[in-house]
């Protein structure tokens, strides 16, 4: 199974969000589309036809377990990942 299938049905299914490595999230999202900013420590994802802008922020080496929820419902709201979430 692709890497970022893998991580994607790990996002989704809320299986571990303290332990979702932060620069696969990121890849995850430049996958999708999304254009990524980098300010500092700060991640700023947006994309054309999504409203909302995600800022991300690592915490060691994995993303902030709030942050990869804010990622799951935007996944969900705007049905990314295809069809039964397949990239």
């Amino acid at each position: 199974m692709d890497k970022y299938l893998k991580l994607l049905e790990r996002i989704l299914h809320a299986a571990a969000d303290a332990n979702i490595p932060f620069m696969q999230m990121c890849q995850l999202l430049n996958k999708f589309g999304f254009d990524e900013r980098i300010r500092g420590s700060h991640h700023i994802f947006s994309k054309d036809g999504i409203e909302e802008i995600i800022n991300l922020q690592s915490k060691g080496s994995k993303a902030k377990p709030y942050q990869v929820k804010q990622v799951r419902n935007l996944i969900l709201k705007y049905k990314l990942g295809g069809q039964n979430g397949a990239l």
